[in-house]
């Protein structure tokens, strides 16, 4: 029905930067918040960063000044920018969506995860 595909992940090294894309597909009407989540090795779930689709943006506190998010309504795309990564950015990146499908049913997306694994 709705599709997130995520991508950008991969191996970096402290101090460095990573741009993780999600692009949303399938049967959207309108796409409201938007958000980036994730969980490290051990740790619950938390939740990253969220924007609205007037582009109102919120971070968690350890990620505020080093993180990013934007999107581009046209592409159902957000975007996560990542500068100056620590080793406790290591974990498994989630994309979300708030989707209100062509049949104007709402619907709480999930990308399937990309691994950023920051370390030397």
């Amino acid at each position: 029905q709705v599709q997130l595909v995520e991508s950008g992940g991969g191996l970096v090294q402290p101090g460095g930067s990573l741009r993780l894309s999600c692009t949303a597909s399938g049967s959207i009407f309108v796409i409201a918040g938007m958000g980036w989540y994730r969980q490290g090795p051990g740790k619950q779930r938390e939740l990253v960063a969220t924007i609205t689709r007037d582009a109102i943006t919120t971070y968690v506190d350890s990620v505020k000044g080093r993180f990013t998010i934007s999107r581009d309504n046209a592409k159902n795309t957000v975007y996560l920018q990542m500068d100056s990564l620590k080793p406790e950015d290591t974990a498994v990146y989630y994309c979300n969506a708030d989707v209100i499908t062509v049949w104007h049913n709402t619907l709480d997306a999930w990308g399937q995860g990309t691994l950023v694994t920051v370390s030397s």
